[in-house]
């Protein structure tokens, strides 16, 4: 191919061009607002004075031991102010900044650390036990060659004071003296190619290994801004962390406030009480998180919840796809939820349901039915269709041919870690593969109809587990539910739901209650959509609020297949 021409032949230069990084926005907050504040802990406030000079010892210190480019730094804590300063701190110093699933267990943690050879674990106290046992099974399978990293316990003044003690007796260094040993005005220098990495998550891992996903600087500079642009996020917006910054780097909103000089409320335990309150006393006007958590605000008790809201509260949702449902009654509540879509691949949320105000006048069910779809892409991600896999052409915008719903652009990560195998396969033919299948709607917006490992086919028929959820969540005695694929003798497979019931709900009557959601969905669903059977239970959870569907999975596999009439 031929090379473009310009209308010059101008190069760049240090005073023209320089590489994108999210690491700037810190140092224009501290310039632009040095007393607001910057993350609030319970008794512990910052400014963004004080935590400019605390990344730039973060990162002075790291530097002091020859931790820069090339290493990873894992830290392992919920949402705290630790963990904030490290997304600025960590980089600062060259560094890549691992956040790790706090739910995970000891051996998979002990994965992670090992397959992202980290050279810090920074750890909250509350959960040292776990990278000590993580350590300690790596030490066992490399038997001599073991080199420990450093290890820095995070206190917590919300926490019980002898579990640092305890850590501390190990050796391990606290975080507020790690920090005491860097410089404030440390000189850190940006990165000299925004395609350096910045940021590695781990994928959940359910079907095989965990897979490192990789991310730039210029993508997380980006849909940093690209975050706040969907959303309308203001100046000085007081954003709550309901959303555990350790997932996809909080969506990239822990640079975001930054940019635009919000505030950070720490959340370290997320329940409705605990968020109602802060949106009354903190002045919180936005929160990110999962279905569930809609679902807790909607279903907590009278003693839980301040209403009327003293503001409109906006609400990003993401991850499963929330029943119009729970879209309306939020609206109802007073909060103004915005529905986004996305993949830890794509730096998190990487498409929005845009808004249109032709929609103010319909009604409720309607808006709802609208905004539950997934929407169009990000400001930031460039490439975003429906393809049918095998011809890799797009499908038609009918909102009823299934497809995969593909990406590309600078919203998607470098690739996997150490994984050639997995990067061939997730970027076959120039595009990113979500492993989502979805349909185009007539207005270019798309809608995910399933994981196409959850696709259930009945019959030779496709159906969407998610179109039946919708149905099941509108029954007024369910609080939660997911459908999944059970073996069945005479279709092949049929839907089986998964539910929670709601508190007071008389669910003694198993067989009883079961009948019921099974009628109530025959008079809203496709005969062969409708659940063959129900099981009653919580439903498994990840850290984010996702309900774990493998796990389901294997549930309904245990229960063997649903039995062909023999009437």
């Amino acid at each position: 191919m031929a090379a473009e021409r310009d209308i010059d032949d101008l190069p760049r230069n240090a005073a023209n061009y320089t590489a994108l990084t999210p690491l700037w926005f810190l140092e224009r907050a501290a310039l632009a607002h040095p007393a607001r504040a910057s993350v609030v802990h319970g008794a512990v406030r910052y400014t963004w004075a004080d935590t400019y000079r605390r990344c730039r010892r973060l990162a002075s210190a790291l530097a002091r031991r020859s931790v820069g480019h090339g290493s990873t730094v894992a830290v392992i804590a919920p949402n705290i102010p630790a963990i904030y300063e490290a997304h600025f701190g960590v980089p600062m110093a060259g560094a890549v900044v691992n956040c790790v699933n706090i739910r995970l267990n000891a051996p998979t943690v002990a994965f992670l650390l090992e397959h992202s050879s980290a050279e810090v674990v920074m750890v909250d106290q509350e959960f040292f036990s776990l990278a000590e046992d993580s350590l300690r099974i790596i030490a066992d399978q490399k038997k001599g060659s073991f080199k420990k990293p450093i290890v820095i316990v995070i206190g917590d003044h919300t926490c019980d004071p002898s579990a640092l003690q305890d850590a501390l007796r190990t050796g391990a260094i606290e975080y507020e003296k790690f920090l005491e040993t860097g410089d404030p005005e440390f000189a850190w220098k940006p990165p000299q190619d925004e395609w350096k990495s910045i940021a590695l998550g781990y994928t959940s891992g359910t079907t095989s290994s965990p897979k490192g996903v990789v991310l730039h600087h210029r993508g997380a500079y980006l849909m940093s801004l690209s975050g706040a642009l969907v959303w309308k996020m203001n100046d000085g917006a007081v954003y709550l962390w309901t959303l555990p910054m350790f997932h996809c780097n909080g969506w990239c909103y822990t640079w975001t406030l930054a940019a635009i000089c919000g505030t950070s409320i720490c959340l370290r335990q997320v329940t409705a009480k605990a968020i109602f309150s802060a949106i009354a006393n903190q002045g919180v006007t936005h929160f990110c998180g999962a279905p569930v958590v809609l679902n807790t605000l909607i279903n907590a008790p009278p003693a839980d919840t301040i209403l009327p809201l003293p503001r409109v509260v906006d609400v990003m949702t993401a991850g499963a796809a929330p029943p119009p449902s729970v879209l309306a009654a939020m609206s109802k509540l007073g909060f103004r939820v915005s529905h986004t879509y996305g993949l830890s691949e794509t730096y998190g949320p990487s498409t929005v349901c845009a808004w249109k105000p032709e929609w103010d006048i319909l009604p409720d069910d309607e808006r709802a039915r609208l905004q539950a779809r997934q929407g169009i892409r990000y400001v930031g991600l460039e490439g975003l269709d429906v393809f049918d896999p095998k011809s890799m052409a797009p499908v038609p915008a009918d909102g009823s041919t299934l497809g995969e719903i593909v990406m590309r652009g600078n919203a998607v990560m470098k690739g996997y870690l150490k994984n050639p195998k997995a990067n061939a396969e997730a970027f076959e033919n120039g595009w990113f593969h979500s492993g989502d299948l979805g349909v185009r709607h007539p207005d270019g917006y798309i809608e995910v109809k399933d994981r196409a490992k959850d696709i259930i086919i009945s019959g030779g028929e496709n159906i969407s587990s998610l179109e039946v959820e919708k149905a099941v969540y509108l029954h007024p005695a369910v609080l939660e539910a997911s459908v999944v694929a059970r073996a069945d003798e005479q279709w092949g497979e049929s839907p089986c739901a998964f539910v929670t019931l709601k508190d007071g709900v008389d669910g003694s009557d198993e067989a009883a209650m079961a009948a019921n959601v099974i009628k109530f969905c025959r008079e809203r669903l496709p005969g062969y959509w409708v659940p063959k059977s129900v099981v009653f239970g919580p439903l498994p959870k990840t850290a984010t609020g996702k309900i774990k569907k493998h796990e389901l999975r294997a549930k309904a596999k245990e229960l063997g297949p649903v039995r062909k009439s023999r009437m």
